[in-house]
């Protein structure tokens, strides 16, 4: 069995550090609506509606560009020593970042108001709702 140095399993470690910072966990982006009632908008006239799904819709899409794509927390490269000597250890955190965490809340609720406004200019029978379609239909 070939010996190993120290410096080579540093280097070794290192390579596999980049390669997954690099690559990275990429989310869905998969966010469910939150709920917010169509009534909540009930005082609201067909003008009044549209410029409040384009103010939303603008936050939408403000947010979804703001999310990164990556959700590597962080590597760890360093050498340790213990009962057998001393050794390189390598730690990896993956997950998603409160950062996505929080950008999915604020998606959600931005998406649960602009169903919301969606529906309600249905029952107002508004023009630019017609096509417009909200979470779950096809």
């Amino acid at each position: 069995m070939p010996k190993l140095s120290v410096k080579s399993l540093m280097t070794s470690a290192a390579v596999v550090g980049s390669i997954l910072v690099i690559s990275g966990c990429a989310s869905t982006g998969n966010v469910t609506p939150q709920y917010i009632p169509p009534s909540t908008y009930q005082t609201y006239d067909c003008s009044a509606l549209s410029q409040e799904y384009q103010r939303i819709q603008s936050y939408i899409n403000k947010e979804s560009r703001s999310y990164s794509g990556l959700t590597t927390t962080g590597v760890g490269v360093g050498v340790s020593a213990g009962r057998w000597g001393i050794s390189p250890n390598i730690n990896i955190g993956v997950g998603k970042s409160t950062n996505n965490n929080a950008r999915d809340a604020k998606l959600s609720r931005l998406f649960g108001e602009r169903d919301a406004v969606i529906q309600s200019a249905r029952m107002k029978q508004c023009a630019f709702a017609a096509k417009l379609k909200v979470y779950g239909e096809s």
